[in-house]
């Protein structure tokens, strides 16, 4: 389980005339909960850097498309 994720129940109107979306979720990027550079932090190598798009692998917060269609046989 990611634990940027987080999830809320919305309100469910009874004159709704669609269908309701009971649970939806949200990102949270992870460098909201580090509030200064600790010294001497892990780092990915110039590679994986670039792969991932940041230095230090605490401030890597992955993206999970929704509308990547998944291949047929898998």
């Amino acid at each position: 389980m990611n634990d940027q994720v987080r999830y809320y129940k919305t309100f469910v109107s009874p004159l709704d005339p669609c269908p309701p979306i009971r649970v939806k979720s949200y990102s949270t990027p992870p460098q909201l909960f580090i509030p200064f550079q600790p010294p001497n932090l892990p780092q990915f190598t110039p590679f994986e850097a670039l792969k991932y798009g940041t230095l230090w692998p605490m401030l890597y917060s992955p993206y999970d498309s929704k509308n990547v269609r998944q291949e047929e046989g898998d």
